[in-house]
């Protein structure tokens, strides 16, 4: 696109830096030379995906391999939407500004549910159709990938083919096979190509599978649709991260962004089995990376990004076996320099405040925990696995350290939840701000309360249960409103109507795209910010299409139902689900692998990694002779 259109539309905008593509870092690689060619795309504002480090890890492993390149592009800020339609200008990459109907392949992430309308909105700025059956040789090949692939069947009419799990090898080999059909003169055989892709271990075809229902409106069956197609996809998995790309020269943004920091991911996957928790479920197994690697990476991430603070990334960082030897060494080779080190989760105990008071060198702003819920019957329920006292002793042990200011999450509408467990949220909230005036007189401490609505998601032991309906989820955050109050006490909740859309996507089927669609079409995108949502174009979808959203999100499965997601493998298993569903319901508490038995989930088995993980114990139990 000529550099005179570019730079015209930026001087109509209020953030052109979105749009430069020109960053520090940013890679730009030769066009001609690269035959297999791929746009990222994180379906929100620049702000948001340039946090993301999965988008830094593809970018850098695609990148720096021959024959292969990857540019970005993210959702429009409404400003720049309305300029591309009212001039008829395609929606462009950041590095070269080719519109992306260019590009072999556009690649997704699907982070969050509420993103499906955004990413329809982009491919229409792209000129691309959305649905895949419209799209014929010409057209870039769509890949979805993320955590939303979990159950990506509300989306699979809009894509070609999704990559289930870890990406850093799997997406290159993909690449490599663009590079070879089009080398083969197949690609624009849409229907060879597929099959291609489809041999890949990981990449799911959903064209490839036909669903039928049951008349109760229920999934029959998920089963292929033409031979050599499996049964079941099972997702890619990095056996060891130390062996695995890392980028060390991640871009860095002009203008700021959620997280404008260096992010050293120290381990994947979590072990704890909250029940109601997707991600511990899907990136198991737990890997951790070497000490000595992760020093290394984080030598050269401070020496080639200039930024100043580096957050160890995990879904549960102080779980991290040598944590407090590494936090400490990265604070005495950097902290003079004015680098700190930061702890974006930490667990609900005295280990984790002392963690923080190490590395804290500067001013003390807040602390977080994340009780969940406020009864201890109800923590046992969700495997939660703290006490009150671990909660009280944590929170006193920040105090006493220094922090005046505590923030506490919690979830409302979780199974078997009632008055009681609503009140322990508000008595919890209490008796830690009274405890934090007992131990520093003369302050002015205060405690936080922010309230999600529970969401009940794929592969999780909690997948076959409802979610409360609307008016029952305000009628419980109005309650807390109500008793978390007064000097010292703050109350943050979530809009429940955004809860219920996101549970109605959640464990959706592909007869949801056609709501999705005409949710767009109605003006829906950018959903993940409030003030872009409209409850009421969701309303207006659901009665056009024909769709009860409260069969979704409202309706408990039977056991032995059939899920949309069941004909993919993401390694734990249903029968081990039920199971934790069942001792759910028992308040009964299942032990961390890591820290004893394994569990029977099936991920280690069934995907065939090695049992004896870094920082576990040496004698676990093997799956198979549990």
């Amino acid at each position: 696109m000529p550099d005179t259109i570019i730079t015209n539309l930026l001087a109509r905008v209020t953030k052109p830096a979105r749009y430069l593509g020109t960053e520090w870092n940013a890679v730009h690689k030769d066009w001609e030379e690269n035959p297999a060619r791929m746009v990222f795309i994180y379906p929100d504002l620049y702000e948001v995906g340039m946090s993301h480090l999965g988008l830094a890890i593809l970018y850098g492993a695609v990148n720096e391999q021959p024959g292969m390149l990857m540019e970005r592009a993210f959702a429009p800020g409404p400003d720049m939407e309305a300029l591309l339609r009212e001039n008829h200008i395609p929606l462009f990459s950041l590095e070269s500004h080719r519109p992306l109907a260019d590009f072999d392949v556009i690649g997704f992430t699907l982070q969050y549910e509420m993103s499906y309308t955004t990413i329809l909105n982009i491919l229409d700025l792209a000129g691309i159709p959305v649905l895949a059956t419209e799209r014929g040789a010409g057209y870039p090949l769509i890949i979805g990938g993320g955590p939303g692939v979990a159950n990506p069947e509300p989306v699979a009419p809009f894509f070609d083919c999704f990559l289930l799990g870890d990406g850093e090898e799997a997406l290159p080999e993909f690449l490599n096979l663009v590079g070879q059909l089009k080398k083969e003169g197949l690609w624009d055989h849409r229907r060879e190509v597929l099959d291609r892709i489809a041999s890949l271990p990981g990449f799911y075809v959903p064209s490839f599978y036909d669903v039928t229902y049951n008349s109760d409106g229920t999934v029959a069956a998920v089963v292929p649709n033409r031979p050599g197609i499996p049964e079941r996809v099972s997702k890619r998995v990095l056996p060891d991260l130390d062996e695995a790309y890392f980028p060390t020269r991640p871009i860095v943004p002009f203008l700021e962004v959620v997280h404008d920091r260096i992010m050293l991911e120290v381990m994947r996957g979590c072990t704890h089995g909250c029940r109601f928790c997707q991600a511990g479920a899907i990136y198991r197994p737990v890997r951790e990376r070497d000490l000595a690697v992760l020093l290394r990476q984080a030598e050269e991430l401070v020496r080639h990004t200039g930024h100043e603070e580096i957050s160890l990334t995990s879904l549960s960082t102080a779980d991290y076996s040598r944590v407090e030897e590494l936090a400490r060494a990265l604070v005495a080779a950097y902290g003079d320099l004015g680098v700190s080190v930061s702890l974006p989760s930490l667990r609900v105990d005295a280990f984790s405040v002392r963690l923080a008071d190490a590395v804290q060198q500067v001013r003390k702003s807040s602390l977080t925990f994340a009780p969940e819920a406020g009864s201890q019957r109800l923590r046992d329920v969700i495997n939660k696995g703290v006490t009150e006292d671990d909660i009280l002793t944590a929170t006193a042990e920040a105090f006493r350290a220094g922090w005046q200011a505590i923030k506490l999450y919690f979830m409302l509408g979780l199974p078997t939840e009632g008055e009681e467990d609503l009140q322990g949220i508000a008595g919890l909230a209490r008796r830690i701000l009274y405890q934090g005036r007992e131990l520093a007189p003369g302050k002015k401490p205060t405690v936080t309360v922010s309230v999600s609505s529970f969401v009940p998601k794929a592969w999780t032991a909690f997948q076959w249960e409802p979610q409360d309906p609307v008016a029952v989820l305000k009628e419980k955050q109005q309650l807390l409103r109500n008793h978390i109050k007064g000097p010292g006490l703050r109350f943050n909740w979530h809009d429940a109507e955004i809860s219920y859309i996101e549970a109605v996507l959640a464990r959706g089927d592909r007869r949801l795209a056609a709501a999705i669609m005409a949710a767009w079409r109605r003006g829906a995108r950018l959903e993940g910010w409030s003030e872009y949502f409209s409850y009421a174009c969701w309303e207006r979808a659901f009665q056009e299409t024909g769709l009860d959203p409260a069969f979704y999100a409202n309706r408990e499965r039977r056991e032995e139902e059939v899920f949309p997601w069941d004909h993919l493998d993401f390694g734990v298993s249903k029968t081990f689900l039920l199971r934790e569903r069942r001792r759910a319901r028992a308040g009964q508490l299942t032990a961390d692998c890591r820290s004893g038995r394994c569990t029977g989930c099936g991920v280690c088995p069934g995907l065939g990694v090695d049992l004896r993980l870094k920082g576990g114990p040496e004698d676990r139990a093997p799956a198979d002779k549990v």
